[in-house]
């Protein structure tokens, strides 16, 4: 039986602080971004909220090596970082960050560097593209999944999220 991929991007919910001045004031809220997993070896792109927690499909059952040299057979994918804000007319891809992970199934190792994910992930809550650095059929795979996944929302979104991935 085939499972069902859950592709929902996390939506906006009201702030959590709501001004009380308490308990959570200050802290960083994620509820707004959303890991898309970009796969070029499969030429898919998907939505995997485990990624949030470094439980993705992807990093299942795998070691991390701190350097990228001892996985020199893994297969490269991305988890891009995508964050939804409301503006005016609705919801759009307010910032969106790719970070490179490579996998070797067969050895069960894998790398990525997590200070780069961290920066990636507070960049795309600013309201950054840092897309430029991807390959080109990883681009077209984003491009593709963030058009047909919410059309309005890739209609709100501004020209530099095109630019970048085109």
């Amino acid at each position: 039986m085939e499972k069902k991929k859950n592709n929902a991007f996390t939506i906006m919910k009201d702030d959590s602080t709501d001004g009380h001045g308490g308990y959570g004031v200050g802290s960083i809220s994620l509820e707004n971004m959303s890991p898309v997993i970009v796969d070029p070896n499969e030429k898919m792109a998907y939505v995997d909220m485990a990624a949030m927690h470094a439980r993705s499909q992807v990093e299942r059952r795998v070691r991390f090596q701190h350097e990228k040299e001892k996985v020199q057979d893994g297969k490269l994918y991305w988890i891009v970082w995508v964050t939804v804000q409301n503006g005016g007319d609705g919801p759009y891809y307010f910032g969106a960050a790719a970070s490179e992970i490579l996998v070797d199934r067969p050895n069960r190792i894998a790398y990525k560097s997590m200070p780069e994910h961290v920066k990636h992930m507070e960049q795309s809550m600013k309201g950054k593209y840092v897309l430029d650095h991807m390959d080109e059929l990883s681009k077209e795979l984003l491009l593709d999944f963030l058009k047909e996944y919410k059309p309005e929302f890739w209609s709100r979104s501004p020209k530099d999220l095109e630019n970048q991935l085109q």
